[in-house]
This record gives structure tokens, C-alpha cells and sequence, in this order.
């Protein structure tokens, strides 16, 4: 039985769903949404802010600032409340209103972005935002999640070991691509230490990270409007883009099937299953993907039907028995 003092020291690190009942394939998704941040981003936000003490960047008095579309917002809220920190969080309008509620219950000052910046959208907007706050004050400490090394070796560190522990056979790994600090820190681990496991990247149409043209993403967690200073794409053996009618089909028929998962979950599963189909990837392949988090913050959102008819008109009850991936 654990027993914690800190909100950190817990989180669930060898749960995975078998997807080959629902979607016919033979495809594990390590859950990452057990712990008190509700998501993955509880392992960058507290290494990067551990670095940040260590280094002398941060300390007494200072106020943490980062930019999020949601998740890693939510973590740092978590981390700043137990160790005494002021925290402002800049989003954006896509932020779902839930996560904005927890930041706040945590302590967290939200700044929310309501205009995107006209070349690099809503991401450039709030890096603006957060160093004219930099600027301003110089008591501001911001992490930047965007270059941080911290933010990879987290998951170099604990999420690629995990995995390899877990699937010493494993064939290939299906990371989605944010800030790519999950990707790289994965990546680089599998490269060095399992260099025949294809790591392959999943991505969201309308971003920009490799190489797409930019385009409207209502869903948050994955894509971003300006390319992420730590992605190196040597260590990257194939990217798939996701349509986001297509993540929240699958989230859809996972939730049909009694699985609540975040947007980023269905992104990369949607990535996946496809992936795996155009590579004949056979019963005897052995392939993992990463859920970042669950679905009760989305529940306003891509599993609200109003929402869905409204931003992708089509009706989400008719969602669950459509195809996953297919374009």
C-alpha cells in the first residue's frame, strides 16, 4: 500500500488496455491519467521544476509561467501547490472550461488567449503573452515545456523504461507529438538502448510540427502552431497525421466500449490502427501507444454532441460505429 506526502510521488506506471477486442489489432495503450494530475504531464512538470531548484532559477518568491493548452497547466498547478509556489497558466480559448476549473480549485492565476497570433496561431500567441510577463517582472521563472530538456529526460528517464520492462519484444511505439517531449524522451531511449523498435510519430492535421501547412485544431493536447525546439526527427522513423474527425470517432468507440479517454488518446490510436493497417502489421506484432490522459475533461467538448455538430457537422451518436482512421 503507498504512502505519499507529495502529489508527485504516486502514479500508476504499468496499466495497459489490450485494444484488440475493440478495434482488432494487436495494439497496447500504456495509461498515463492515474495519477493527481490526470495525466502524463505530472512526470515533465515535476523534473522540470525540480531542475529549475536545483539550478537556483527558482526559489522563494518567485512565480512560475508557462504556456499549456491544458494538461501540463494542470500539472504545475498540482506541483506549485505543494511546494509553495505562485502559478500563472496562459491558454486559450480551446481550453476546455473543466481544466481551467482545476487549475483555479489548485491555486493556478489563469490568463486565457482569446485572439491567435497571425502566423503561428493560438501557440505564438501565448508564448507572447508569457514573455511580456517575463518582461515585465522579474520574479517570472518560465519552464518553456517548448526546449526544456527536462521535459524529454523525464520520459527518457521513467515512461520509455516502463514500456521496455513492460514489452521486451516490443515491434513499434506510437507516441503522439505535442511539445514532443514525451516523443524525444521515448525516441531517444528506444534508439539507444532497442534501435529495431520503430518509433513512430502521431500528429494532428493543421500542425505544423512536421512540416504541415497550419490549419484550425479545436481539439487540445496534440499539434502545435510553431515547430517545438526539441523535436529532433533523426530519432523519428515515421509521423502519421490525424484528422480530428477522426480522434473523436475514435474516442467514440472506445467510450462505447466502456474506455473514457482525453482527444490525444484517440489521435494516437486513430494513428495507429492506420498505420499498422497500411504496414500489414500481423497478429504476431507487438505494438504500444501512450493514452496522456482521460476523458473527463473532454466531456464538454468532443463528447458533448452539440459540440461535435456544431465544429465537425456530424452527429457524435453516429460516431461509434464509424470507421477508425480512414481518409
Amino acid at each position: 500500500m503507498p504512502i505519499i506526502s507529495q502529489p508527485h510521488e504516486f502514479n500508476e506506471d504499468d496499466l495497459y488496455v489490450d485494444l484488440r477486442p475493440t478495434f482488432g489489432v494487436p495494439l497496447y495503450v500504456k495509461c498515463e491519467g492515474f495519477n493527481f494530475a490526470g495525466s502524463i504531464k505530472l512526470k515533465a512538470a515535476d523534473a522540470m521544476v525540480a531542475a529549475a531548484e536545483r539550478s537556483g532559477v527558482l526559489g522563494p518568491g518567485s512565480i512560475l509561467v508557462e504556456s499549456s493548452s491544458g494538461n501540463l497547466g494542470v500539472a504545475l498547478s498540482v506541483i506549485a501547490a505543494s511546494r509553495g509556489y505562485r502559478f500563472v497558466c496562459v491558454t486559450d480559448s480551446r481550453c476546455n472550461l473543466a481544466t481551467k476549473q482545476v487549475m483555479e480549485s489548485l491555486g493556478c492565476e489563469v490568463h486565457t488567449i482569446t485572439e491567435p497570433d497571425r502566423d503561428g496561431g493560438f501557440l505564438a500567441a501565448r508564448l507572447a503573452h508569457v514573455r511580456e510577463l517575463c518582461e515585465g517582472d522579474d520574479r517570472y521563472v518560465w519552464l518553456n515545456q517548448y526546449a526544456n530538456p527536462d521535459n524529454w529526460s523525464a520520459h527518457y528517464r521513467t515512461t520509455a523504461p516502463s514500456i521496455d520492462r513492460a514489452f521486451p519484444k516490443l515491434d513499434v511505439l506510437f507516441v503522439g507529438a505535442g511539445t514532443t517531449g514525451t516523443l524525444m524522451g521515448c525516441a531517444r531511449y528506444f534508439k539507444r538502448f532497442r534501435p529495431a523498435v520503430k518509433v513512430v510519430a502521431v500528429d494532428a492535421v493543421g500542425s505544423v510540427t512536421f512540416g504541415g501547412p497550419a490549419a484550425p485544431r479545436m481539439i487540445p493536447g496534440l499539434g502545435t502552431g510553431v515547430r517545438p525546439q526539441l523535436l529532433d526527427e533523426s530519432f523519428v522513423d515515421d509521423v502519421v497525421l490525424v484528422d480530428e474527425i477522426d480522434t473523436v470517432r475514435t474516442c467514440h468507440r472506445l467510450a462505447a466500449r466502456g474506455f473514457l479517454f482525453g482527444g490525444s488518446t484517440g489521435t494516437v490510436i486513430s494513428g495507429a490502427t492506420r498505420w499498422m493497417d497500411a504496414n500489414d502489421a500481423g497478429p504476431a506484432t507487438t505494438a504500444v501507444t501512450i493514452a496522456p490522459d482521460l476523458g473527463e475533461r473532454y466531456l464538454d467538448s468532443l463528447y458533448q454532441p452539440s459540440w461535435v455538430r456544431e465544429v465537425y457537422q456530424t452527429d457524435a451518436l453516429d460516431l461509434a460505429s464509424g470507421g477508425v482512421g480512414a481518409r
